[in-house]
């Protein structure tokens, strides 16, 4: 008996150890740019790693001042929440067509999408660049929301069309038998229920959406239309780099993603899981 307390004892000590590690993989790094954010160049040559010789807020100002960054934060918001919006309702409506379809019709569409997620994106650069460019939509926002739809889509239809087999056909016959169509059995049954698959799939990929740097880089010239991914690149130059700036820069767009997650972590985990179990 107590050669198995201490194997659980050594089991929970290990387990702890391994979490702090971890913890620590992250936070230091993520100090450091915190930190070297509220650094002058000559602050962050000097001492890298160490505190601000006097905090700072040159950087953020200017970032929104001089560098229109509120413009191009506003850019991404556009990009990521219309991107996330339409996905989201047409994912829902495919995943709904591969729950009700059978046999090999369904697991066609649904391989379709999967082999969607197989393909990396860098491989269609060359003809989604040509399929926009005669669509007239470079250099565009529209554009680049249309591409981000197609490319991100078949993570949500993955996410969704998993939690919608595991709802019971049970449930949607007897709305059929209570005359319910298949518009109103989608809109009044299944979407109610798959909100919280619906909540993981919107977090999820509003981060993919929100730090997406390879397509905005390839559709995206004019300053103005600039995602912020994209212009964090300005502060690169080709001999110098205003690591400060871009460090100020990485923290104000990753500040939006950190606070949603950890606002919306509950229905994260509960998307998540809930398809696991069969109900």
């Amino acid at each position: 008996m107590k050669h198995l307390r201490k194997e659980a004892l050594t089991g929970v000590v290990l387990k702890k150890f391994i979490l702090i590690f971890y913890a620590l993989l992250i936070l230091v790094p993520v100090s450091i740019v915190v930190l070297a954010s509220f650094k002058q160049m000559t602050d962050l040559f000097k001492n890298p790693i160490g505190w601000p010789e006097q905090f700072s807020l040159s950087n953020y100002i200017e970032m929104f001042r001089e560098q229109s960054l509120g413009q191009y934060f506003l850019n991404s918001t556009l990009v990521t929440l219309s991107t996330i919006l339409f996905i989201l309702f047409f994912s829902s409506l495919l995943s709904y067509a591969i729950f009700r379809f059978s046999g090999w019709l369904a697991v066609i569409l649904y391989g379709l999408f999967a082999a969607g997620m197989m393909v990396p994106p860098q491989v269609n650069m060359i003809p989604i660049y040509s399929l926009v460019s005669d669509l007239g939509l470079t250099n565009s926002l529209t554009g680049l929301i249309a591409v981000s739809i197609s490319i991100f889509m078949p993570v949500a239809v993955f996410i969704l069309s998993g939690f919608m087999k595991s709802m019971p056909k049970e449930m949607i016959e007897a709305a059929s038998i209570d005359g319910a169509n298949e518009w109103s059995t989608y809109c009044r049954i299944v979407l109610p229920i798959s909100m919280p698959s619906l909540s993981a799939s919107a977090i999820f990929l509003s981060v993919m959406v929100w730090n997406d740097l390879l397509f905005p880089l390839l559709l995206i010239n004019s300053s103005d239309k600039k995602t912020l991914p994209l212009a964090l690149l300005q502060f690169q130059g080709e001999f110098m780099t205003n690591f400060p700036m871009i460090f100020a820069g990485v923290i104000i767009a990753s500040a939006p993603m950190v606070i949603a997650y950890v606002a919306l972590q509950r229905y994260f985990v509960e998307g998540v899981t809930a398809g696991s179990v069969k109900g």
